[in-house]
């Protein structure tokens, strides 16, 4: 089944200042998880689910501390939540509130909030549409952590869930234990949050609808803009088109160059109904015309920038493209072009 959710993690100012609030220096961690230094100072950027996960595990490994997760989650006190859990502190009920996290999480994480009612039990959990290992384990317990707040803030009574299972080997913190106040189960098939259904229809005093029109369609709007236009395969073909003057271009480089795996991209370009191979003759197909239809460019240029290793291989296979020599093409589209 195709996915149109973009491979693309974005992380909110407030992340990287809750870092700091618990001593956690931001270019450490990023030269830990072996990612750009200065991606800190762009939020505008986006991170692949490998990349966002990487970052879990450097700042665990940096913390050194299992509960490392409740420093950082109270480290948001100070410095401030993000737009989409402010707005959801003022929906109408416990349930609103969890639907609009989970709709807004669509358009900054490629992942899915699953909320299900069974019988008297409500699970939530989490799909990763991209990921090739397990969450770690810090962010699971960030993320389910965050979710009972927003029950214990909106209602303003401290909500216990009925049982918390997690996938992890061992036992449980004290912290961990004290915090949710439920058992704690490991070694399960799923990390789960499970809440008593009757919990998510208790009120929230503090709902305003008036705000709530107000940031919600602001919110949409501004997450929307954030999401790539572009399909995977326009992506890997712009990709492609930066990278043939180095040489010829191979998976690993151009999977490396968009944050992902080689599997991952080979996956999501196969979805998308074409191949990598395919993909490289249309960017090739592409960026000749472009650059033939300056007429000062020589031939011979275009074609090692083209990656070509001579211009008769670049002549043979723009014969193939356009059926003609791209002298002749060049002649006849420079010619025509409106004045």
């Amino acid at each position: 089944m195709t996915n149109s959710t973009p491979d693309k993690c974005r992380l909110q100012q407030s992340f990287w200042s809750a870092l700091q609030v618990t001593g956690l220096n931001p270019v450490a961690v990023l030269r830990q998880a072996r990612l750009p230094v200065t991606l800190h100072l762009d939020t505008r950027r986006f991170v692949s689910t490998t990349q966002f996960f990487s970052l879990w595990v450097a700042i665990s490994d940096l913390a050194r501390n299992a509960d490392y997760w409740l420093r950082f989650v109270q480290a948001t006190d100070s410095v401030g939540h993000q737009p989409m859990f402010v707005a959801a502190c003022h929906a109408s009920d416990f349930q609103d509130g969890l639907a609009r996290i989970a709709r807004f999480k669509q358009f900054t994480m490629p992942e899915r909030i699953v909320i299900e009612q069974r019988g008297s039990e409500v699970h939530i959990f989490k799909q990763w549409f991209y990921a090739e290992a397990p969450e770690p384990d810090l962010s699971v317990d960030v993320s389910f952590a965050f979710l009972l707040s927003l029950g214990r803030r909106g209602t303003g009574q401290k909500l216990t869930p009925l049982r918390l299972e997690l996938t992890r080997s061992g036992s449980p913190t004290t912290e961990q234990t004290n915090f949710f106040g439920c058992p704690i189960l490991n070694g399960q098939a799923r990390d789960t949050l499970v809440l008593k259904a009757a919990d998510l229809d208790r009120p929230f005093p503090g709902h305003n609808a008036e705000l709530i029109e107000i940031l919600i369609p602001a919110l949409e709007e501004s997450f929307s803009r954030l999401r790539p236009r572009s399909s995977f395969s326009e992506q890997v073909k712009d990709a492609l088109k930066r990278g043939f003057a180095s040489g010829r271009p191979e998976v690993s480089t151009v999977a490396r160059n968009l944050g992902t795996s080689e599997r991952t991209l080979q996956r999501r370009i196969t979805d998308e109904g074409s191949s990598f191979r395919a993909l490289v003759q249309e960017a090739r197909k592409e960026l000749s015309r472009k650059l033939l239809s300056d007429p000062y460019a020589d031939v011979a240029e275009v074609a090692c920038l083209l990656g070509f290793q001579d211009t008769t291989s670049f002549y043979r296979a723009f014969r193939m493209w356009e059926g003609v020599t791209p002298q002749a093409w060049r002649s006849h589209n420079i010619s025509t072009r409106p004045i």
